[in-house]
């Protein structure tokens, strides 16, 4: 199994989600990183089930406990370990899976291709993982801030209510909301759409878009590494993730070349272009521009109703789901959007210094 994603800066994180704690290493990181362990927690925290109706009622405080690499609150350039202690797992919900296959989920995938699995709760197929992600990448903005480098990711589609491309948003407004919409209207009908399928037991997916700021140009690399490649890559690997695209994305399918061309000029002796249709990336390489891209989300795959299946052996048999879920995981992924962008970025940040002398 692959645990470790990155480059120069890489993270490795192990643990289950009914197991004793999550954590990882995060390896790379440059020395002399001032690190605010507060800041990292509200990051944590922006993540953690049970914060609201919108979400599981699983009850973790994930209090962060950096075991190595920082010392009086600064990185020592050696690996950083952390853990993430679970508290409250019922592992007992679970019991009925122990020998079915739930629909969309990965347990058949899990036994074929390993012959065992870990049924509680999922085990390391559980979206619980995707918290020592948040800890590595919140530890990674903390460096790209320093750069002048800033990643900032909202909720921009649940179900059918979308935020409209043409609406102008504050993004200081995205934590005013249980859904991180940065417009009050368009998050009051994500909330309503929420609860409407949690009261029938039923799910929803969406959308979350992002945009980082302070990006110079020169990251990423022109063939096999491009960065948008590398994005798409980190985005795909959250679970629930379903498509991913960068500026115009599948937009520019229906365009001319005519309407999506970004032309460039100079500011102040700068390279700049008038448009950002290619979402600040061409030719795998940013361009200076912003990165603008979206992230879309599946409906969870657990229903809180009787669903069909078969168990190990082939037999038909009906499951009466238990345990706490999301009904939509998309406010949730916001914070893990920005923390595998984040990694991303700093990474490329440090190869980027490889590049020449």
């Amino acid at each position: 199994m692959s645990n470790t994603f990155g480059n120069i800066l890489r993270l490795t994180t192990f643990g289950e989600s009914h197991g004793i704690a999550i954590g990882g290493v995060l390896d790379g990181m440059p020395a002399g990183v001032a690190i605010d362990m507060d800041e990292v927690q509200r990051v944590v925290d922006r993540r953690r089930p049970g914060q609201s109706a919108m979400t599981t009622s699983r009850s973790e405080d994930d209090r962060v406990e950096i075991l190595s690499g920082v010392f009086d609150g600064v990185t020592l350039g050696t690996p950083i370990g952390f853990v993430i202690r679970n508290k409250d797992h019922h592992s007992a919900d679970y019991s009925e899976i122990k020998e079915c296959y739930r629909p969309s989920h990965a347990d058949y995938t899990y036994d074929a291709k390993y012959g065992i699995r870990d049924y509680r709760g999922g085990g390391r197929s559980s979206a619980r993982e995707t918290a020592a992600r948040v800890v590595g990448g919140a530890i990674a903005m903390q460096a790209l801030k320093q750069l002048g480098i800033t990643v900032t990711a909202y909720t921009s589609q649940i179900g059918t209510v979308l935020l409209g491309a043409s609406k102008k948003v504050d993004l200081s407004n995205i934590d005013s909301n249980t859904v991180r919409c940065p417009d009050a209207d368009t998050a009051a009908l994500m909330e309503a759409e929420v609860m409407a399928a949690r009261a029938a037991g039923d799910s929803l997916g969406g959308c979350v878009s992002c945009v980082v700021n302070g990006v110079p140009a020169g990251l990423g690399e022109p063939v096999f590494g491009k960065l948008h490649a590398q994005l798409g890559a980190a985005m795909l690997g959250i679970n629930a993730a379903k498509g991913f695209e960068y500026g115009d994305g599948f937009a520019f399918a229906g365009a001319r070349g005519s309407e999506v061309m970004d032309r460039f000029t100079s500011c102040d002796g700068t390279v700049t272009t008038l448009d950002n249709h290619s979402g600040g990336i061409q030719g795998g390489i940013s361009n200076g521009a912003p990165i603008t891209f979206r992230v879309a989300f599946k409906p969870v795959a657990t229903l809180m109703r009787d669903i069909e299946t078969i168990d190990r052996n082939g037999n038909p048999v009906t499951l009466h789901p238990h345990g706490r879920h999301d009904p939509c995981v998309v406010p949730r992924a916001v914070p893990i959007v920005e923390a595998m962008a984040a990694l991303v970025m700093l990474d490329n940040v440090l190869m980027a210094r490889t590049s020449r002398l």
